[in-house]
């Protein structure tokens, strides 16, 4: 597989918000990493985002972050678009992570609206477009008011899709409707932020998905978009359906990272399921779920014949 850009599809189709793997002494395990971003471009991602949320970009540092996405570029970037977190509420800061994303070999980058400050729409906009004007990447806005605590306007979108570099948005809303006239106002490529609502925003004009589900069940995701594009409706909803058990289990508690790492180790994909503080790792009960979850999607019997 070699990756592609189209203006429909400016970063591909299915994208994983992939995990930072650490060892047991909390510094990143790079090899891990990699081998991760290979199995992941295997199984049918055409994407990977590091550096996001699920790869706990708050704790990880610059030339962490650094080189991981120049490792993974190596091992990968010939087959996936590999996109680079650069969102923060200090726009300088954001700035400088997207100048090192560039430098590292990033092809695009993720911007989160500004955190807990609770800026202006005109704050957002002029936030965003410095990042923008910053590098020579290709951006996805991302918009998930339930962490950041505020929401584009219709207005900053249409505001933000005029600048020449920020043609994608991941949409973290959970608002269907929002985004069926959001993608009718603006030219950008719209990106589902919520595994459970693929098929919903796949059907007001969504082009793909940034999933934390696709680390185990890649292969069903791009099955549901196949399914999808080809009218074959009835398919796209009856495997959309099958993928709710696991995707309750893994997103269900709000903790994604962390029961991604779980659902992961559980499988043998990474060595350890450990993380950094705050993050901690789950509860035996909460590693029971992801066990059933896993065994009743036949995952555990498919890892085990490996």
């Amino acid at each position: 597989m070699m990756k592609t850009f189209t203006e429909e599809r400016p970063f591909g189709t299915l994208l994983t918000a992939m995990v930072t793997p650490f060892h047991e002494d909390g510094s990143v395990d790079f090899d891990s990493a990699v081998d991760l971003a290979k199995r992941l471009v295997d199984a049918g991602n055409d994407g990977l985002v590091l550096n996001g949320t699920t790869g706990e970009s708050p704790t990880t540092h610059a030339p962490e972050k650094a080189e991981l996405i120049t490792a993974i570029v190596e091992a990968v970037g010939d087959r996936a678009h590999v996109i680079a977190g650069a969102g923060s509420n200090d726009t300088d800061h954001a700035v400088r992570m997207a100048e090192q994303a560039q430098e590292a070999g990033a092809d695009g980058l993720l911007v989160v609206t500004p955190y807990y400050s609770r800026p202006s729409q005109r704050g957002i906009v002029a936030h965003t477009e410095a990042i923008a004007d910053s590098t020579d990447l290709p951006v996805m806005l991302y918009d998930v008011p339930g962490r950041t605590g505020v929401r584009y306007s219709a207005d900053t979108y249409e505001q933000l899709a005029a600048h020449s570099k920020i043609v994608a948005v991941k949409d973290a809303t959970g608002d269907v409707a929002a985004a069926a006239e959001l993608i009718a106002r603006t030219d950008l490529a719209w990106y589902c932020g919520d595994d459970a609502l693929y098929l919903p925003f796949l059907s007001v004009g969504a082009v793909g998905i940034v999933s934390v589900v696709a680390h185990v069940a890649a292969p069903e995701l791009v099955r549901v978009e196949e399914h999808f594009s080809a009218g074959r409706n009835t398919d796209a909803t009856h495997t959309a359906a099958q993928l709710l058990p696991l995707i309750n289990a893994i997103m269900g508690t709000g903790a994604g990272t962390v029961m991604a790492k779980a659902a992961l180790q559980h499988l043998g994909h990474i060595k350890n399921d450990a993380l950094r503080l705050p993050q901690v790792r789950a509860t035996e009960t909460e590693i029971a779920v992801v066990h059933a979850a896993l065994e009743a999607h036949g995952l555990l019997s498919a890892a085990a014949s490996q």
